[in-house]
């Protein structure tokens, strides 16, 4: 019995700390608004974004402001891979970018449809983010 309560805890030591599959290192978003021509907001807009690698995919709704918030799971050594947005007919191929070394900040892009054609505007994605967080505490 003692013996192996010992090998237990041998193997037990011997284990790779496991990781939170709900940290930021494993958290890519997509957050955008989708517009008509007229810039006016589209409410309950379906959007899919799938990893291209995969095949997986991921599924939002737009709000009545024509938000839309996707959150993928994807780790350090998805750098660089596509994934494909769609919104009825229309798609487009985005590239993942973050440091992989930076696990604090959030990990992601801003993309807009507007009119039918989609506007990537990763440097507003942080401060969209933080606007989208801080309107839903209230």
């Amino acid at each position: 019995m003692t013996r192996a309560l010992l090998v237990l805890a041998v193997l037990a030591s011997m284990a790779a700390p496991v990781q939170a599959e709900h940290e930021v290192y494993y958290r890519y978003t997509v957050i955008g608004y989708v517009k008509d021509a007229a810039g006016a907001p589209l409410r309950d807009q379906p959007l899919e974004i799938t990893r291209d690698k995969t095949g997986f995919s991921y599924l939002a709704r737009t709000d009545e402001s024509g938000v839309f918030l996707l959150i993928t799971r994807l780790g350090d050594e998805t750098v660089g891979e596509s994934l494909t947005l769609r919104q009825g007919a229309a798609s487009t191929k985005l590239i993942v970018r973050f440091d992989p070394a930076n696990h604090t900040d959030e990990r992601g892009t801003r993309v807009d449809l507007e009119g039918g054609r989609f506007v990537e505007r990763a440097a507003w994605f942080r401060s969209t983010l933080t606007q989208f967080l801080s309107s839903t505490q209230r």
